[in-house]
């Protein structure tokens, strides 16, 4: 996993199909990616989407319109993030309610 890089590296992996994160971060598990294909959807076959930035939470959720602090665009810990990291930190289901 590169390590160190620039928020415009980070785009950059995003655009060509990766996952970046920033070390910085508290959530185990986070990471952002570009979704640009939402036309395949079934329950949607009509509606067309311009690309977005998606955030995967600390919770396993995936929010889409991730926007950057100035924080986040002036901080150099971004790192693209591979499978491995992604299930490493994983954050653990909820157990069912009783």
């Amino acid at each position: 996993m590169e390590s160190n890089l620039y928020f415009g590296d980070a785009i950059k992996i995003m655009i060509d199909g990766g996952f970046v994160a920033r070390e910085g971060w508290n959530g185990k598990g986070m990471y952002l990616y570009v979704l640009d294909d939402l036309e395949s959807q079934e329950s949607m076959p009509n509606v067309k989407m311009e690309p977005c930035i998606v955030m995967r939470t600390a919770q396993g959720l995936h929010q889409p319109g991730w926007l950057a602090s100035q924080a986040d665009m002036l901080a150099n810990d971004w790192c693209e993030v591979d499978t491995e990291f992604s299930e490493r930190y994983s954050y653990p289901k909820p157990e069912p309610e009783k």
